[in-house]
């Protein structure tokens, strides 16, 4: 395949949460197949590994038009790249930020790790698109979540692996208002519902309060970013974004 044609089969980088179950349908509509990876690197929020199979099947359930385009689901276990990291992802730390002045959430090189395991998944599948949740509008200002290590990671798997991948990164550019938008504008309020209702954010790992955006905490990083979108988009007029 050249790097002219579209790839008709990608893989998601799929934890359950907001952005990742966004990114899901953005890539069903798009593709004409598409399978999921999740990674279970020791995260304290394990919830969300069980929420990624609740979103998942929900959208085969309610969403016809792509159920036959959902693919298989693949679990990966690094806890060892997790245990290496010692975060407050993976560890009872405090959310901070650290004497390099990064969240004491932020793994890293996670992104990287994960987009490397999943090429390697999708040279044996026969996918050429990697999609991923990454955003540097919103974010917590991980490095691994910019467009420019993305697109130096893409070049090192090609070479690296002889192929033609794209890393695709739907969200990139987009508030997380902008976020609930696109999931309006991608499965109507049907979809936001879904998001809503199943999909998991919380760094805590808190399911037992529900908040008008959803279910958690209501005071980690995550939770933060993830109220600051939807009071935006409620505000706005909850409009849909075209995908």
């Amino acid at each position: 395949m050249s790097n002219t044609e579209p790839p008709c089969e990608a893989i998601v980088l799929f934890s359950g949460g907001q952005d990742s179950s966004v990114c899901l349908a953005w890539a069903l509509e798009r593709y004409e197949r598409v399978e999921t990876v999740g990674f279970d690197y020791g995260q304290r929020h394990s919830v969300e590994m069980q929420a990624r199979t609740v979103v998942r099947r929900a959208v085969a359930e309610r969403f016809p038009q792509w159920a036959g385009r959902l693919g298989a689901d693949h679990i990966l276990e690094i806890r060892g790249f997790g245990a290496i990291a010692d975060t407050a992802m993976t560890a009872e730390r405090a959310f901070e930020l650290t004497d390099k002045g990064l969240p004491s959430t932020y793994v890293p090189g996670r992104n990287l790790v994960f987009l490397t395991y999943a090429a390697a998944l999708a040279d044996r599948r026969s996918a050429k698109a990697l999609v991923g949740g990454m955003c540097e509008t919103d974010y917590s200002g991980y490095p691994d979540c910019r467009r420019e290590a993305l697109d130096a990671l893409e070049r090192a798997l090609n070479l690296g692996m002889a192929q033609d991948f794209r890393i695709e990164t739907p969200l990139m550019r987009l508030t997380k208002a902008e976020t609930w938008a696109l999931a309006k504008g991608l499965g109507g309020e049907a979809l936001v519902s879904l998001i809503l209702e199943e999909s998991h954010t919380c760094y805590r790992g808190e399911r037992g309060a529900r908040h008008a955006w959803g279910y958690g905490c209501g005071n980690c990083p995550a939770c933060e970013l993830r109220t600051k979108g939807w009071e935006g988009w409620v505000q706005a007029g909850r409009p849909a974004l075209a995908p």
